[in-house]
């Protein structure tokens, strides 16, 4: 869609590009949100392609997203063979609602600063205990847990002219058992819910998300019995399951108990 209220295009940005910001201005990155809707509050964009954040580096640590890294690029990424979560990244980006050529363009980055409810790249990374380095205006840097960054439907922590820089997953969480349930109404529509649940030893971390307006993330130091996990998703308010065509609250939080006693019941069978 062409964005006629838009009156120039910083194509070659200063790092930080937020240096440059001021009312009116939106960082450009695949652009595959950005160009299917009207946008009649812009007036500026500022392109952060030629700041080359794209690299996926793999190190003992764990793994380096760079922010501009393309959902293709991030499917196509062949992990360490004693990374077993790592196939919750193919599986990420397999629940995208989009097409080959929305994968070519769309970013890690972009995807997790929309903060839609139902942004895969959120439930892969808050499930796999990722952190954000998110830069701002002046050049400083903070970090950040990735359950912490979205914080409502559309909604974030970002203060103006501050950015997304890269994601950063520890090894340790990508060594991991896993396992995932996800709904939606048409075999590839957008996600109802999508829950994560990753376990070392006996602990189980789930991960809520696309079914809540932020991601909810529940860590126990051992395994729950099923009272007890029932009692906590009971216990999440009300005003925190998402509204929408694709589901009501009270679809979702049910969706939620039923899917979370499946994967304690899968977990608890396999540690016996």
């Amino acid at each position: 869609m062409d964005l006629n209220t838009v009156t120039d295009v910083v194509r070659h940005p200063h790092d930080p590009p937020g240096a440059q910001w001021r009312a009116g201005d939106a960082f450009l990155a695949g652009g595959t949100w950005l160009f299917s809707d009207q946008q009649s509050h812009l007036r500026r964009l500022i392109d952060l392609a030629p700041l080359g954040w794209d690299a996926l580096t793999v190190e003992e640590t764990g793994l380096e997203i760079g922010a501009m890294c393309t959902i293709r690029d991030l499917y196509a990424l062949t992990p360490p063979s004693d990374w077993p979560a790592a196939s919750l990244l193919g599986t990420s980006c397999e629940a995208f609602l989009a097409s080959f050529k929305v994968w070519n363009s769309a970013t890690v980055g972009g995807n997790i600063c929309m903060s839609l409810p139902a942004g895969p790249m959120i439930t892969m990374t808050v499930a796999l205990e990722a952190t954000y380095t998110l830069r701002a205006p002046d050049g400083s840097e903070r970090t950040v847990d990735a359950a912490d960054f979205v914080t409502g439907n559309n909604a974030n922590i970002l203060s103006p002219g501050e950015v997304l820089r890269k994601v950063d997953i520890p090894a340790s969480a990508l060594r991991k058992r896993h396992t995932h349930r996800r709904f939606t109404l048409t075999r590839l529509g957008r996600s109802t819910i999508f829950i994560v649940a990753t376990q070392h030893r006996h602990d189980l971390l789930l991960t809520i998300t696309a079914g809540t307006t932020h991601p909810v993330r529940m860590r126990f130091d051992s395994m729950p019995d099923a009272d007890a996990l029932a009692q906590r998703i009971d216990e999440l308010p009300e005003e925190l399951w998402f509204d929408d065509p694709n589901g009501s609250p009270d679809h979702r939080r049910h969706l939620a108990a039923h899917y979370a006693e499946d994967i304690r019941a899968e977990f608890s069978r396999g540690a016996s």
